[in-house]
């Protein structure tokens, strides 16, 4: 078992059709479809302020094979899922892709959303050319100290950047449907920590920098649900985010043009916004 805590036994921890992701994705909170999200057990980030904690980190998932996440990437299709979300997959691709072209086959037509923390190869990424649609990838930090005392990564910065510059161009720009949900693209998320602004406005910088050099736009989503999950507070995060600190960096990005995209409400720093891990739909 390596740093991604996968073996050789397929883990998942929960699949169903989630609402709360940004609203291309998963349309209204009150409405009857959504994004058909499988959430996968391990993650190759040791963040210790990680909401979902318990699968990235601690193992919490239940075994099961190719065939049942077929069945299951299908099953979501049918319950009016508007895109199938992979959230931590890349561990457990040698299921995951044979489960794609099978269901492809079998008649799964929605797009494919790729959710991932953003530390991942680029030679991953042009791996899935042809079966990732939509890249979600999270772009955490641009110090390489940071990186490595909250999540384990001091090349954290190097190996994003170069991920989601793979990402924009294989993808392009933004494609949506006849009722604007995205059908294709990029979409790239910043969670603003307490008590480090300065390098969020860095990452914005440096994500304003990517789309310069590849001439690609991409959404923007910058977030402050930030909530003092797991060891968080035994590195200097046991509060939220200040709405004076989240604002600073969306306005940040506003100066630097990155408009197009999403702003979060305060009121998303709430417990009740991180799903139950109950295996629902596995």
């Amino acid at each position: 078992m390596g740093q991604c805590s996968a073996g050789d036994k397929l883990l998942v921890a929960r699949a169903a059709l989630h609402h709360w992701e940004e609203p291309c994705l998963s349309g209204p909170p009150e409405a009857e479809t959504g994004s058909g999200t499988v959430f996968f057990t391990g993650c190759p980030l040791k963040c210790c302020y990680c909401q979902n904690y318990s699968i990235s980190q601690e193992g919490l998932g239940k075994e099961i094979d190719t065939d049942r996440l077929t069945a299951i990437f299908l099953e979501l299709q049918e319950k009016g899922a508007r895109n199938l979300n992979l959230v931590t997959a890349t561990q457990w691709l040698p299921w995951v892709l044979p489960a794609l072209r099978t269901a492809r086959q079998q008649g799964l037509q929605i797009p494919v959303v790729y959710n991932t923390g953003g530390y991942e190869r680029a030679g991953t990424v042009r791996a899935l050319d042809g079966a990732v649609d939509i890249w979600l990838a999270d772009y955490k930090y641009a110090d390489a100290g940071l990186a490595e005392e909250l999540s384990h990564a001091s090349d954290y910065r190097d190996i994003c950047e170069n991920a989601i510059r793979q990402m924009l161009l294989q993808t392009g720009a933004p494609q949506y449907d006849s009722e604007g949900y995205l059908k294709r693209g990029v979409i790239i998320r910043h969670l603003v920590l307490p008590g480090h602004a300065e390098d969020s406005l860095n990452v914005v910088f440096r994500m304003k920098a990517l789309q310069e050099e590849t001439g690609v736009p991409f959404l923007t989503s910058l977030m402050c649900q930030f909530t003092p999950f797991y060891h968080a507070a035994d590195h200097g995060l046991g509060r939220r985010v200040t709405s004076y600190e989240y604002r600073k960096v969306v306005d940040a990005a506003v100066a630097a043009g990155l408009t197009d995209g999403y702003m979060q409400q305060k009121s998303s720093a709430r417990e009740e916004y991180t799903p139950p891990f109950d295996f629902e739909g596995v």
